[in-house]
C-alpha cells in the first residue's frame, strides 16, 4: 500500500509546509496550521477571463441591471439596495441565530418571479419544508436540492440555470477531486472557487452560508473573503429576540452598513426605525446614562450608552465594556484624569451598549465620559441629551462624519439637547433643539456642573 503523503495547511493564508510548526512561515500566525492529505496530482485551473485575451478599458461594454429585491428592506439594505447578478455573498453567524431562516424567507419571496435554488448540505428536503411551515411559508415552491457533493451542485446549476442560488453550508460541500474530508481548509477553498466561478461565467448570484469559529470569526482559510464580492456577519444574543446583520466587506454597497431584525414566531421581520428600540428606556433620570447618535453604514442610530462607577474592591481596578472597546475605555479614562481633573483610579468602572449593538466609531468617546462622569457623581443627565464626539488624547472634542445627519435624527426623536463638537454645529439654526458646541472635555465637564 502506498504511503500517505500529509500537508500541513494555514486556516489564515492558505500557505502549505511539509511538517508542523507553531508558526505559519508565509503569514506568521500562530497555531494555524492543520493537516491534510496531499493531493495525487495537480489540477488544472480555468481562468475566469475572456478567450480574447487583453482588452482595452474603453473598449468594454457594460451595463446596469437593475438589482435584485429580496423583498426583507432591511436585508436589502446591508447588501447595498438588494442583489447583484453573478454576485457572491457569504453569511457568517453563531448557530441558530437565524442564518437558514433569513435566507429561506428571502429565497421564498424571490422565487414569485424568479428562478431560485435552495441548495441544502445540513438539512433533509423534509426538515426544510417542516421549517417554512413553521414561518408561514407553507404556499411557497421553489426547488430544494439536498446535496455536499460540489460536482452533483454544479451539474444541477449548470441544468435550471437559477438567478439567485443558496448553498448552506459551504463548510459542508465537497469535491472529489480532493482527497482531503469536507470542511478542510483546501476543500472549502476549491469549492468557494468553483462556485465563485460558476456564478461569474452564468450570472447566477450565490448566496453561501459559512460557519464561525468560538472567537466568531468565518471558519476556514481567510481566503474565503476574499474570494466573495459581499462578507455579511450576523450578530445578536441568542437568548434575544433582536438580531443585527452587518456587513464587512461589500464591493457592491456601504461598508459597516447595519441592517436590525427582530425574530418572531414567523421568522426575522426587518425593523424600520431601530433607534426606538435601542431607546426603550425608563421614563426615570438615572445616573450613568447617555444617549449617544451614532453611524452605521448610511444611518444615523440612536444608543443607550450605561456606565456604573463603583469602588474597587481588588488591588486592580475593573475596565469591563460590552459593545465597546476595552482599549478605548482605558484611554478615555486616562484623559479624563489628565484633562477633566477627575480620577477613577480607585473605582471599577463598567460601561454598555444597550440592546446588544456593538458600536465601532470613535464618536461615541464623549457620551461614554458623560455615561462615567453621571455615574461617578450619582447626578443623571437630562432624559433628553444627546451626545456625539471624538475625544482626543490633549482632551479636544474632535468633529465626526455626517454631523448634521446626526443631529437631525436626534431632534427627530424627540431631543431637546445636543452635545456636539464645535466644528459640527450647523451653519444655520433651525428647528427647537438646544445645540451646544464643545472644544474641549473641560467644557463639557463645566457643562455637568451648571447642571446641578
Amino acid at each position: 500500500m502506498a504511503k500517505t503523503n500529509t500537508l500541513y495547511v494555514c486556516s489564515e493564508c492558505g500557505g502549505q509546509s511539509s511538517k508542523w510548526q507553531g508558526q505559519c512561515p508565509q503569514c506568521l500566525a500562530w497555531n494555524t496550521l492543520g493537516e491534510t492529505v496531499a493531493e495525487a496530482k495537480a489540477r488544472r485551473f480555468q481562468s475566469l477571463a475572456a478567450a480574447e485575451g487583453v482588452v482595452r478599458l474603453s473598449e468594454v461594454q457594460t451595463r446596469e441591471t437593475p438589482r435584485l429585491s429580496t423583498a426583507v428592506s432591511e436585508f436589502d439594505r446591508v447588501l447595498g439596495g438588494g442583489l447583484v447578478a453573478g454576485g457572491v455573498v457569504l453569511i457568517g453567524g453563531d448557530p441558530g441565530i437565524g442564518k437558514s431562516t433569513l435566507l429561506l424567507q428571502a429565497l421564498a419571496a424571490l422565487s414569485a418571479g424568479h428562478k431560485t435554488l435552495y441548495v441544502s448540505g445540513e438539512e433533509s428536503a423534509a426538515q426544510i419544508a417542516l421549517r417554512a411551515n413553521r414561518l408561514g411559508l407553507e404556499t411557497v415552491d421553489f426547488p430544494l436540492l439536498t446535496e455536499i457533493r460540489l460536482e452533483a451542485i454544479l451539474g444541477t446549476l449548470r441544468a435550471e440555470r437559477p438567478q439567485v442560488a443558496v448553498v448552506d453550508s459551504i463548510q459542508t460541500v465537497y469535491t472529489e477531486t480532493l482527497q482531503s474530508a469536507p470542511g478542510s481548509v483546501a476543500q472549502v477553498r476549491e469549492c468557494a472557487q468553483e462556485l465563485t466561478r460558476h456564478a461569474k461565467t452564468s450570472g447566477t448570484t450565490v448566496i453561501m452560508v459559512g460557519h464561525v469559529t468560538k472567537e466568531g470569526t468565518l471558519a476556514g482559510p481567510r481566503v474565503l473573503e476574499h474570494i466573495v464580492d459581499t462578507v455579511l456577519y450576523f450578530e445578536g444574543d441568542t437568548g434575544s429576540s433582536f438580531r443585527l446583520v452587518r456587513a464587512f466587506k461589500n464591493r457592491f454597497g456601504a461598508v459597516n452598513e447595519l441592517g436590525v431584525f427582530a425574530m418572531t414566531e414567523k421568522g426575522l421581520k426587518g425593523v424600520n426605525n431601530p433607534s426606538a428600540l435601542f431607546l426603550n428606556r425608563s421614563e426615570r433620570e438615572a445616573p450613568g446614562s447617555c444617549v449617544v447618535v451614532t453611524q452605521e453604514g448610511t444611518r444615523p442610530l440612536l444608543v443607550e450608552i450605561q456606565a456604573l462607577v463603583d469602588t474597587a474592591h481588588t488591588p486592580t481596578p475593573r475596565r469591563l465594556t460590552v459593545g465597546l472597546d476595552p482599549n478605548r475605555l482605558a484611554m478615555l479614562l486616562a484623559v479624563l484624569h489628565r484633562h477633566g481633573g477627575l480620577s477613577v483610579a480607585d473605582q471599577d468602572v463598567f460601561v454598555n451598549a444597550v440592546g446588544g449593538v456593538r458600536i465601532n466609531e470613535p464618536a461615541a468617546d464623549l457620551a461614554v465620559l458623560m455615561a462615567v462622569l453621571s455615574s461617578l457623581r450619582n447626578r443623571p443627565l437630562p432624559h433628553k441629551l444627546a451626545v456625539f464626539g471624538e475625544v482626543g488624547l490633549a482632551g479636544e472634542i474632535r468633529p465626526v462624519q455626517r454631523g448634521q445627519e446626526r443631529i437631525r435624527e436626534a431632534a427627530k426623536l424627540g431631543f431637546d439637547t445636543l452635545l456636539v463638537p464645535r466644528a459640527n454645529l450647523p451653519k444655520q439654526k433651525g428647528g427647537e433643539a438646544r445645540i451646544v458646541g464643545l472644544e474641549t472635555l473641560a467644557e463639557a465637564v463645566d457643562y455637568l456642573r451648571q447642571l446641578d
